[in-house]
């Protein structure tokens, strides 16, 4: 099983900023060799579902975003530090959630699904 660790979230005022990190070998060119095909952020809000946020292919480095997000986020790599960022701007108190870092063997997509090893978290306030 794929470690993966996120970190980054704490209490952001609304329409400030912050920035989502999350490591695991699995980002790396050795991805290809484990067979891990995308990296994905989710969130998940007290009393609902877990949802897709953004994606990225380990391949190709496709994207892909939730539609409520696109615009104000943005899911990168960083090959040479193992890292998949997720860079969050203009932050709705509706984007408040524990933000999931998950892989993905053969999947690309928004699909919690899809994806076959997770973090545990980090949480993500956005509050006044």
């Amino acid at each position: 099983q794929l470690q993966i660790a996120e970190s980054g979230g704490g209490l952001v005022q609304p329409g400030g900023s912050l920035t989502l990190s999350c490591q695991s070998s699995g980002f790396t060119s050795s991805g290809f060799i484990l067979d891990y095909y995308t990296a994905g952020w989710f969130r998940q809000a007290p009393g609902k579902e877990r949802e897709g946020v953004a994606c990225i292919s380990l391949r190709n480095e496709e994207t892909r975003y939730r539609e409520s997000v696109e615009g104000r986020f943005t899911i990168a790599r960083d090959t040479a530090k193992n890292t998949v960022y997720l860079h969050m701007n203009n932050l709705k108190p509706e984007d408040t959630g524990v933000y999931y870092c998950a892989a993905a063997r053969r999947y690309i997509g928004l699909g919690p699904h899809g994806y076959d090893d997770w973090g545990v978290g980090t949480q993500v306030t956005v509050s006044a």
